[in-house]
């Protein structure tokens, strides 16, 4: 993925990981929804940073001949580098089985080291993430109180090991240290900002601890000059066919009643959904004879048939006061039954003196995504074509982001023009059915992962940033890997690749 030579980038999110394992002194604590990092040797001669992957599942590997501790928890427990390293004995691997707890997914991803530093972003342990996919997160050193907060979501799930139910109470271990309420202070490059964790679902919140939609709500709220959105998927509705309006509503107050600039970068793929346009376009009719109101949205599409190797796989926001870092996609069913977590850092509104903000660099990042050759202003009326046309419509198979594998294809009348509204109970059924589809499609899981992935227009990702926020990149990363192996130890500054950002000797 390339973009302009004065444009935003960070160190690969590769790097950020790597350095957090050579800073290992006693226990790594991971969460990923999947794990694939040895791509084929088919698969690395089309991306040769795919390196990067093997490189840190041989760190990991080691961390064992270190005498440091690994703990793995996962969302499924049938990757083949897991189970290697579960009967190596080079770590101990715990399955939180979601379907049975709340008939959701785990999407969480983050990373804890030695309850001191920690990793927080969009990036699960695939080697598309590190190479491929544009991804954006956080990394945070000597952080303790912030890492150990983290630590008890890790502890959550540890504990949710051969579980069939959730339980009624959780022990007062697993409570938060802080919250949207009872933020922390931390100082950053000499600014004091407020942060937390916040987590979904709500069956896994313990007393204490903020949700996504409590973090992401409180974010919106806040804001008094902009709302910058980087979503994969934005659909409000909920499974049962019902209107989920929790966040829409945020940001149709936001638009016409403290008239905050919004700009909602969706990314563009063979899995987007009608029914997105229509939410948009009315988001945007708001705006219609209304002085002072503006609401943008672009679709992010930098792979022309819409596959999965080089999509915008971020999940960010950022306002002129606050940034927030998740899991989930901002789709109803998301936060009730998915596993995520987020972190969010806000800027105290009498802050004066400062230097170059965590607001600031991550604001960088997304208008650098937005003036880029990759994102299509959305045209009304028209939906942009996302995937490549299938003729034989009888046998239309995708693979998932959430990469649970390929998925039946939807197709039908109004898969090029927009779903339009009807009053009639009646015919209100085909838009619904269409919606049903849609969700079950996303239950449905298989082990395929590689098998009708396109090959790249080029190589990709690598966007820095510097409490480091990692965010994916691209082809200046592959050259540089090209010349130099990766750095074992980056200084303390903004990063990306899969997009991360280094936070160093932040204090609370």
């Amino acid at each position: 993925m390339l973009f302009s030579d004065n444009s935003t980038f960070h160190l690969p999110l590769s790097t950020g990981l790597i350095s957090l394992l050579n800073k290992s002194q006693g226990v790594v604590e991971i969460v990923s929804p999947l794990w694939f990092l040895s791509p084929s040797d088919y698969e690395s001669s089309f991306y040769p940073a795919a390196e990067q992957a093997k490189t840190l599942l041989s760190k990991l590997q080691e961390l064992k001949n270190r005498k440091i501790k690994l703990k793995i928890s996962t969302g499924e427990f049938n990757s083949a580098e897991l189970k290697a390293l579960a009967d190596s004995q080079a770590a101990e691997v715990h399955e939180v089985n979601m379907t049975l707890l709340t008939k959701g997914y785990l999407h969480s991803s983050f990373w804890v080291v030695d309850r001191k530093h920690f990793y927080i972003g969009s990036a699960g342990m695939d080697w598309r993430s590190l190479t491929t996919r544009k991804e954006l997160g956080v990394v945070v050193y000597d952080c303790k109180p912030l890492a150990l907060d983290l630590h008890r979501v890790f502890s959550l799930y540890w504990g949710l090991k051969h579980k069939t139910f959730v339980p009624t109470f959780w022990s007062k271990r697993l409570f938060p240290f802080f919250n949207r309420d009872k933020p922390g202070s931390l100082s950053v490059n000499s600014t004091k900002v407020e942060t937390y964790i916040s987590s979904s679902p709500k069956a896994f919140i313990p007393k204490g601890r903020s949700s996504d939609l409590e973090a992401i709500s409180r974010v919106i709220e806040q804001a008094r000059h902009f709302i910058y959105i980087s979503i994969i998927d934005y659909l409000p509705l909920y499974s049962m066919q019902r209107y989920w309006s929790d966040i829409e509503n945020l940001l149709r107050e936001a638009l016409i009643l403290r008239k905050v600039r919004i700009r909602l970068l969706i990314s563009c793929w063979e899995e987007t959904h009608p029914l997105t346009f229509n939410f948009i376009w009315s988001l945007k009719s708001l705006c219609m004879e209304q002085a002072n109101c503006s609401l943008e949205a672009k679709f992010f599409n930098p792979q022309r048939d819409g596959s999965l190797s080089e999509m915008n796989h971020n999940r960010f926001m950022v306002t002129d006061r606050a940034i927030y870092i998740g899991n989930l996609d901002w789709v109803g069913e998301e936060f009730t039954s998915n596993a995520g977590a987020g972190l969010v850092i806000s800027h105290p509104a009498n802050v004066t003196e400062r230097n170059f903000t965590v607001v600031e660099q991550l604001q960088a990042v997304f208008e650098r995504d937005w003036f880029s050759r990759y994102a299509n202003t959305i045209q009304t009326n028209k939906i942009p074509v996302c995937g490549k046309q299938q003729i034989n419509k009888s046998v239309l198979f995708k693979a998932s982001h959430r990469n649970y594998g390929p998925l039946p294809r939807r197709t039908g009348q109004y898969d090029n023009r927009p779903t339009p509204l009807r009053n009639h109970i009646k015919a209100d059924r085909p838009t619904l059915d269409k919606i049903t589809h849609h969700e079950d499609r996303l239950r449905k899981m298989s082990s395929q992962s590689l098998a009708n992935e396109q090959l790249p227009v080029v190589n990709n990702h690598e966007e820095r940033a510097g409490i480091k926020i990692n965010d994916l990149d691209d082809e200046q990363a592959q050259r540089k890997d090209r010349k130099h192996s990766i750095s074992e130890d980056p200084p303390s500054r903004w990063a990306e690749s899969s997009g991360f950002r280094e936070m160093s000797n932040g204090s609370l």
